[in-house]
């Protein structure tokens, strides 16, 4: 057998325990008053060590694997057949050695016995506790390291499926907002998770007319993700030049009401711009309140109605904004106002209303990133909701 560095340490250290047992036992025979040869328990100790470890080590596989009692009943059966000749090879090396007195080695074989007999029983069953116990803890890590690796393959995978669900929900959001003469227009979208229970959408319904919207589902993660989708798909369904925002909420209330399960509802501001007039028609579903700055100057507009998917019959009405050069028009989630800074203070509306004065100035795309900046910078990127944001600029 190769001899390894750590075979050799391995060793060493068995000796080092087997001499600690030696000091252990000569110091409670001195304790008694017992007057014995120190030697002779050192001699003892590592011959029934080596000797009686090695053999139950190589024979630990007949038993370590077995269940109680049998276990037990195994390695009492091999002890039982080791002891014999254990306690002659060792009885004679200790009387080569260092003999307790003067006497025969056959007198020393018939009358020495209960002692050596002890310490192979006390080595055997330290020997056979120690390595069922480190046999079970191996098992139990085992099943440990299994069990974290499934956990993990499995948080994995639901990691890629969100990553999917985010591509999917992105893809659903306009490429690109159209260019009108007049009015500039631009959306800024920020998840607080994987995927988002918000929604914008920006799109034509005629040579002159733009429509645009913003959602805002109740709850966060997948289960409002796919009822935005649902939200979306309605939208663009109704949508037409030939029906007003007021009259498409309705039927998108309608839908929802009898599709989607109690406790979710929606929010939403749907609005058309025409681009000819100049003139900006739309409904507010339960939606934060809008903010139109003109003049340098930014105001509410609370003219809110129900949000959707909770009363089938509510009659929704439009409100109607004419817009000069240089109004700006914008339409938030309660992502954008709920964000806190680390005192717990809220950015708020009138946080945002007065950005929007000050920089009433900046182009649609200006607007709503310096905005979303400066946001994200109040609450150091913590935030509690998704954040949307649309904004229509008068040129």
């Amino acid at each position: 057998m190769r001899i390894t560095r750590t075979s050799l340490i391995a060793f060493l250290k068995t000796q080092a325990v087997y001499i600690a047992f030696s000091i252990v036992v000569a110091g409670i025979f001195w304790a008694i008053g017992e007057d014995i040869n120190p030697l002779t328990i050192l001699v003892y100790s590592l011959t029934l060590g080596n000797l009686t470890m090695l053999p139950m080590g190589k024979a630990s596989t007949l038993y370590l694997g077995r269940r109680f009692p049998y276990n037990w009943l195994v390695f009492l059966s091999l002890l039982s057949v080791l002891l014999l000749p254990v306690y002659l090879i060792s009885s004679t090396l200790v009387w080569l050695i260092a003999p307790p007195s003067p006497q025969s080695l056959g007198h020393y074989v018939q009358t020495g016995w209960k002692f050596p007999i002890l310490i192979t029983t006390v080595f055997s069953i330290g020997f056979f506790v120690y390595e069922t116990s480190r046999k079970r803890f191996e098992e139990r890590n085992r099943e440990l390291e299994q069990s974290v690796e499934r956990e993990s393959a499995k948080v994995e995978s639901q990691k890629e499926e969100l990553r999917r669900a985010r591509e999917i929900q992105e893809s659903l959001l306009p490429k690109e907002i159209p260019k009108v003469d007049g009015f500039d227009l631009a959306a800024a979208w920020r998840p607080a998770r994987e995927v988002s229970g918000d929604y914008f959408d920006v799109f034509r319904l005629g040579e002159s007319l733009i429509a645009f919207c913003v959602a805002d589902v109740v709850g966060k993660g997948v289960s409002a993700a796919l009822l935005m989708a649902n939200v979306q798909a309605a939208v663009r369904a109704f949508a037409s030049e030939h029906i007003s925002p007021a009259e498409l909420c309705g039927k998108v209330n309608r839908l929802l009401c009898e599709n989607v399960a109690t406790g979710k509802f929606v929010t939403f501001l749907f609005g058309i711009l025409d681009c000819g007039a100049r003139r900006l028609v739309y409904c507010n579903a339960g939606h934060p309140d809008p903010i139109l700055v003109t003049q340098g100057k930014a105001a509410a507009l609370n003219d809110s109605g129900a949000v959707l998917g909770v009363f089938p019959a509510w009659q929704y009405k439009d409100e109607v904004v004419e817009l000069a050069e240089g109004d700006r028009f914008l339409v938030f989630t309660d992502g954008l106002t709920e964000a806190e800074a680390p005192d717990e203070v809220e950015f708020g509306e009138e946080r945002i209303a007065d950005f929007a004065a000050r920089h009433s100035s900046q182009s649609a795309m200006e607007l709503s990133t310096s905005l979303l900046d400066r946001v994200d910078a109040y609450c150091r990127s913590q935030f509690q909701d998704d954040a949307t944001l649309v904004v229509v600029a008068a040129k």
